[in-house]
């Protein structure tokens, strides 16, 4: 018979997550490559790409839905079966419908009553903040209340590990924020939370590591404030007068400073990645230019990807 969880245990001792040398083809599409990490109680994990990086084949991978060409995946020291079939593993996709002449309430209900361990129904209506809407069928919803009541169903029980691919396409500020809350709080039981999301600067303020791939392998793996630094680089911005004159002399000199790996000139303002922004802004009063409203500062984690992955595909 089964009890209603109040909270997760989690096995402290064993990797949440463990891939060890993972590969998988699709044809010739080489979409995760000798893959290797692990994930441990407690983390929030954002895993960052390009479109085509492995993401989406990593999570598939991870939840079981498609098996590895070469190396392992194991969860909790199991299969990723064993694994979600034990209820210790939500997940929330982007891939795949809701029911839809169904209510909110009786979806969150049904996934409840096929949990091992689940939450009392209302508890996860509140926690994924759609009571409001419990009563209203599934079609009526807008784009961000599907993501939430998806949500719902990916917390309907006392799991260990929470999927979130791209779970705030769709909502509001109010909603975003809100959300976050509630997966800091799952992390402050020992959940360990892993999400993929393009929006950087959520990475950036929620997670305490963060992964990088591309190309189906693994780039960078640290804070986000390690990813910055492995960057190397640093962004320096301000403005110009004559960069739109006739003759072009002052964007040429721009463009021929030392240690420049980015630049980007809008109107009279210029924005550079720089290797040593010691010396690009030595060079550029040496040039005879003067700059206004000149600003150097550390790449944000948006920059510091791009940097990297940019770095990657030169190579």
């Amino acid at each position: 018979m089964r009890t209603t969880a109040t909270s997760a245990r989690p096995d402290t001792a064993t990797p949440v997550v463990d891939f060890t040398s993972v590969t998988k083809r699709y044809g010739q599409l080489l979409a995760v490559d000798q893959l290797s990490l692990a994930l441990h109680p407690g983390e929030t994990v954002a895993l960052l790409g390009p479109n085509g990086a492995g993401k989406s084949s990593a999570l598939d991978l991870l939840l079981g839905l498609r098996q590895p060409d070469a190396g392992t995946v194991r969860l909790f020291g199991g299969t990723p079966r064993r694994a979600i079939e034990s209820g210790r593993v939500g997940a929330m996709l982007q891939s795949g419908g809701l029911m839809e002449d169904v209510s909110v309430r009786e979806l969150v209900s049904l996934a409840c009553a096929v949990h091992p361990r689940p939450y009392p129904v209302g508890q996860v209506l509140a926690r994924a903040g759609v009571e409001a809407i419990a009563g209203r069928t599934v079609n009526k919803l807008s784009g961000g209340q599907e993501q939430r009541v998806r949500f719902a169903l990916a917390t309907a029980g006392a799991c260990d590990l929470i999927v979130l691919d791209e779970p705030t396409t769709g909502m509001d500020v109010t909603s975003r924020r809100a959300f976050w809350a509630t997966m800091r709080e799952q992390a402050a039981e020992g959940r360990t939370v892993l999400f993929a999301t393009h929006y950087l600067e959520e990475a950036d303020a929620i997670a305490d590591r963060v992964l990088v791939v591309h190309r189906g392998r693994l780039l960078a793996d640290g804070t986000a404030a390690d990813i910055k630094a492995k960057a190397g680089a640093r962004k320096v911005t301000f403005d110009l007068e004559g960069l739109d004159c006739p003759q072009g002399a002052a964007e040429t000199a721009v463009r021929a400073l030392p240690r420049v790996v980015g630049i980007d000139i809008s109107g009279a303002t210029v924005r550079i990645r720089s290797t040593d922004a010691d010396e690009t802004v030595h060079a550029l009063y040496r040039a005879g230019l003067y700059p206004r409203n000149l600003e150097v500062a550390g790449l944000g984690l948006e920059q510091a990807f791009i940097a990297l992955t940019e770095a990657e595909e030169a190579h």
